[in-house]
């Protein structure tokens, strides 16, 4: 078992991406602190917001790859398209999904307010902005170069 996680600990391409990942969810923290000024540690775990920490995640992965496997391999072709998949979800159906939530949760409040209904919020914070796309590819890029 303990060779099971030196190996998965001295995976380089793996270290890159779980870095870039964690970094973005730490400052998704760090953001909203900023922004809202108080500390909401589900921030850590959650999807949506600044930056996009599955883009951090899959483009570590696929620089790392490009730089460990060659810029021509296969596994280089299959990391960025499995990337770009991601990162078309995030940005598409995630997204819209998390707006589709925000309209429901204000129809949910106007009915709550003329009748006896016991709303249930729905979660807005799914996908991502253009904007977080790229603060997450900016992050996943930075740790797939200087984990090697």
């Amino acid at each position: 078992m303990h060779e099971f996680f030196v190996g998965i600990w001295s995976n380089q391409v793996l270290k890159a991406a779980l870095f870039a990942w964690l970094t973005a969810q730490i400052l998704k923290v760090l953001i909203h602190i900023g922004t809202y000024g108080k500390l909401d540690l589900t921030r850590l775990l959650g999807a949506g917001g600044m930056p996009s920490s599955h883009t951090a995640f899959v483009v570590a992965l696929a620089t790392n790859v490009g730089i460990s496997s060659g810029w021509d391999s296969i596994v280089f072709a299959i990391s960025a398209v499995f990337a770009g998949v991601v990162m078309h979800d995030a940005a598409g159906v995630r997204r819209a999904t998390g707006q589709q939530a925000e309209v429901l949760n204000k129809i949910i409040i106007d009915i709550y307010n003329k009748e006896k209904f016991k709303p249930e919020k729905l979660k807005e914070l799914i996908g991502h902005s253009p904007l977080e796309i790229l603060a997450g590819s900016v992050i996943g890029i930075f740790f797939g170069l200087i984990i090697k």
